[in-house]
C-alpha cells in the first residue's frame, strides 16, 4: 500500500533478501466495505507482477475499519516498479476519499529466509 512517492530505504550493505513492507490504513466511517473491495482489486494484478513474491490483504478483527497489507518484492527496484504501475497509482487516487488519515508504510528487512 504505497503513497504516491514513498521514500524507500536502501537495502543494507550486502543484503540479498527480498524487500518487504506492511501498509495500513483506516477507512472513514461507513466506507470500510467499499475500501476493502478497492484493495482486493489489487490482488490479481500485483500477484501477476514478476517482482511480487507475496501480497496479502487483512482486515482487523476487532476494528473492522482498519486494513493491513503485507507485501514482499524480490528487490527494492521491483517495489519501485510496482509503485509506478497505473493500477497502483489509480488505487492511491481512488482510496483517498475513503480513508481516514494517511496511508502508512513500514519497510521491513526480512531476517528469515523465504521457504523453498
Amino acid at each position: 500500500m504505497a503513497t504516491e512517492h514513498p521514500i524507500l530505504p536502501e537495502p543494507d550493505p550486502g543484503e540479498t533478501g527480498p524487500y518487504a513492507l506492511i501498509g495500513s490504513c483506516r477507512s472513514k466511517p461507513g466506507c470500510a466495505d467499499e475500501l476493502e473491495q478497492l484493495i482486493l482489486g489489487l490482488v490479481e494484478p500485483i500477484r501477476g507482477e514478476a517482482g511480487a513474491i507475496e501480497f496479502h490483504v487483512h482486515r482487523d478483527r476487532a476494528d473492522r475499519d482498519v486494513f493491513v497489507i503485507y507485501e514482499i518484492y524480490r528487490s527494492r527496484a521491483e517495489l519501485m516498479q510496482h509503485i509506478q504501475q497505473p493500477y497502483t497509482q489509480r488505487f492511491i487516487a481512488d482510496c483517498k476519499p475513503l480513508v481516514d488519515g494517511p496511508l502508512r508504510q513500514q519497510f521491513l528487512r526480512m531476517s528469515s529466509r523465504l521457504p523453498g
